[in-house]
């Protein structure tokens, strides 16, 4: 596992440990955060560590078209019990992500660190957010990073049941729509997984990144 140094740059992503830790240190810069998820690579660490960088392997990604959409949930799409906004409040749903509760964890990943560095990303248009509201009330979102065609997901909340997912589908049939080749999920989930994500290989997945930046 790699220390980093000054200067921006990260060891090859082959040099990730089996739970996919590549790196700890550096900072939260938006150039290191670009070349970040540029190259497969995403920060995740508690609050008062120091930064550490991931590149999983396998990797959990959504391809817009093999998005999975129950019967209940096509009904509620199809409704107008929500409504969807872009880029409208994208600090509020970082902090609403912060906030919420997890089964599992204690605390919070998104510290304040990385809550300044994601709303200077916002900032440069990079960091993207999608707003849930019922009858005005912000009752649930996302947020992640807009590389192109590709667009890395980074958290979501709910503070009522299927906001979130209405969100996560909403966002995946807009961005197939636009010809995005995956969303990366990052990390595998059972949730995610429901909704039609499923574990591709690095080597794969770099690939996409490669191809969507040329």
């Amino acid at each position: 596992m790699t220390v980093l140094a000054n200067g921006i740059y990260f060891p090859p992503v082959e040099d990730a440990n089996a739970d996919g830790l590549l790196a700890v240190g550096g900072d939260l810069s938006p150039e290191r955060l670009i070349l970040a998820y540029k190259s497969g690579i995403f920060p995740w660490f508690n609050e008062g560590s120091l930064v550490m960088w991931w590149s999983p392997d396998p990797r959990m990604v959504l391809y817009p078209a093999q998005v999975r959409i129950s019967k209940s949930m096509r009904k509620i799409l199809r409704g107008n019990r929500f409504q969807l906004t872009k880029n409208t409040s994208f600090e509020q749903v970082i902090d609403q992500c912060a906030k919420i509760k997890r089964k599992g964890q204690d605390g919070t990943w998104i510290t304040h660190d990385m809550k300044g560095a994601y709303l200077e990303l916002h900032a440069m248009g990079f960091a993207q957010s999608y707003e849930v509201w019922e009858e005005g009330n912000l009752v649930g979102g996302l947020y992640g990073i807009d590389l192109g065609h590709v667009f890395c997901g980074e958290s979501m909340f709910s503070k009522v049941g299927n906001a979130s997912k209405y969100a996560f589908l909403k966002m995946a049939g807009e961005l197939g729509e636009k010809g995005y080749r995956l969303i990366d999920c990052q990390l595998h989930t059972s949730h995610l997984e429901s909704l039609g994500a499923k574990e591709i290989s690095r080597p794969e997945f770099l690939e996409i990144l490669r191809n969507d930046q040329t």
